[in-house]
């Protein structure tokens, strides 16, 4: 099975770029060097990112710079997630192109600024609830919700703020993506789950949201008829009854048995419920086709099937 080269989405998780400019830096090398294990084994990849931290401290930033003398203008969401995938993306093709002249592998990687179309009247513009930024203490929580700034608590880790996460519906430079694939190039793509974007009258319109990147990358990586796409996580498997006594570790999962645990609340809907998602909508829009959950230090031997969980028909 390892010896199969497939082309493959890649779905970096907030482990793989740590959190703030040093910390990123140095994560991004270590990321760099298990994404060019994959390359060097001769399979085609698109990586995608997660923006959380960056896309909080950004937005938060110019919140804070609006209080001073100067004025500045709070930037809107959508041009936050822009920062965000340049800068991460920065890093990203340049650790991964240090590891790959390493290796003498002669590819190039690109980062792409990626808009993803949203439908201006999805529900969950109703009901904020993708947190970005970084974790917050009660006190700082109750600050914000008195401002009208909508708080969420993740169990066990603390408060962070949200906002509406609408359901990807169409990568507007899925053919750029496609061309850098033809031409052998490795692109970086999608980051923090695309720039979320409404079609008005012939133009794209930023939305104030943020899109769920395990799910803007199902997308992707139907579109890109991709054989297998590859959400990272900070565990090597999806587990049932996490974090008890009794937890239980999946090396495989039908759409049947997903939705099963799904509906028993199975799966947290802040960390893993997300990704179970979005791995069903990738491995049931075409025979064939696999998700796999795992650590980015595992994908190898997630590949050729020695560990982690797959969700396949």
């Amino acid at each position: 099975m390892s010896a199969v080269k497939k082309r493959i989405v890649l779905a970096l998780g907030g482990n793989a770029l740590g959190k703030g400019l040093a910390e990123q830096m140095q994560a991004v090398r270590a990321t760099a060097c298990a994404i060019v294990d994959l390359i060097e084994a001769g399979h085609e990849l698109v990586i995608t990112h997660g923006n959380g931290p960056q896309v909080g401290m950004i937005h938060q930033a110019f919140e804070a710079a609006a209080h001073t003398p100067t004025h500045s203008p709070v930037l809107p969401m959508s041009v936050c997630v822009a920062l965000s995938q340049g800068y991460i993306g920065y890093d990203l093709q340049n650790a991964l192109r240090e590891a790959l002249l390493k290796r003498c592998i002669d590819k190039n990687v690109v980062s792409l600024i990626t808009q993803v179309r949203v439908n201006p009247d999805d529900p969950a513009f109703a009901t904020p609830n993708k947190p970005i930024g970084s974790f917050l203490s009660k006190e700082a929580a109750d600050r914000l919700a008195q401002q009208n700034v909508p708080v969420m608590e993740e169990v066990g880790r603390g408060w962070r703020r949200v906002v509406a996460s609408p359901e990807p519906q169409e990568i507007i430079e899925i053919d750029a993506i496609s061309a850098l694939l033809a031409a052998k190039q490795i692109p970086v793509a999608l980051g923090g789950g695309g720039i979320p974007v409404i079609a008005q009258h012939g133009q794209l319109k930023g939305a104030s949201a943020v899109i769920d990147k395990d799910r803007a990358s199902a997308v992707l990586a139907r579109d890109l008829n991709a054989d297998m796409l590859i959400i990272l996580t900070a565990v090597e498997k999806v587990a049932l009854d996490f974090a008890t006594p009794q937890v239980r570790w999946l090396d495989r999962l039908t759409p049947d048995e997903a939705r099963r645990y799904i509906a028993a609340g199975q799966f947290a809907p802040g960390s893993m419920l997300p990704k179970i998602e979005a791995a069903l909508a990738f491995a049931e829009s075409r025979p064939g086709r696999q998700t796999l959950i795992t650590q980015l230090e595992r994908a190898s031997d997630g590949i050729a099937g020695r560990t982690g969980t797959v969700i396949s028909c």
